[in-house]
């Protein structure tokens, strides 16, 4: 008997500036409809999340401003490096957060890219922004956690 295992994950970008930014609300993992190119790009780890945001439009859901790098060995048949993808989600996922967006004053934004097992994914979030003052006090308990672990050690 074949024993079944949970697909492994490959990290491939994470956008670190958008856990800064934002509070992070709600998280869900969505499938990405990608081109050939764009997935040899990604396998080789040449993907940037920076400044990108979710768009919702005719009932759809589309990754912006996600910058993945031509693939080096492709030919006429590469991508443009900028181009809106398709995020694949449930319709009632889909109808949730595309309602949230436009009522509540929540953005959507990609957290991370990866593969799980063969497929890419992206994991989005519904973020509201911060402050200057919650950045500070984030960084304020952040430096206070770590002065804390090291007078926990030195014991």
């Amino acid at each position: 008997m074949r024993r079944e295992s949970a697909p492994s994950v490959k990290p491939v970008a994470t956008n670190r500036k958008a856990f800064h930014d934002y509070f992070i609300e709600d998280r869900m993992e969505a499938g990405l409809a990608l081109t050939g190119t764009e997935v040899k790009s990604l396998r080789e780890g040449r993907a940037q999340l920076k400044d990108s945001y979710v768009h919702f439009r005719g009932g759809e859901a589309f990754l912006v401003g996600v910058h993945i790098s031509p693939y080096a060995a492709g030919s006429w048949t590469n991508h443009p490096p900028e181009r809106h993808r398709k995020l694949l989600l449930h319709r009632r996922e889909l109808d949730r957060w595309a309602g949230a967006v436009a009522t509540r004053g929540v953005s959507c934004v990609p957290l991370s890219l990866y593969f799980k097992g063969a497929n890419a994914k992206a994991e989005i979030a519904l973020v509201r922004g911060k402050k200057l003052h919650d950045k500070r006090d984030a960084i304020r308990d952040r430096e206070l956690r770590r002065e804390a672990d090291r007078a926990m050690r030195r014991r």
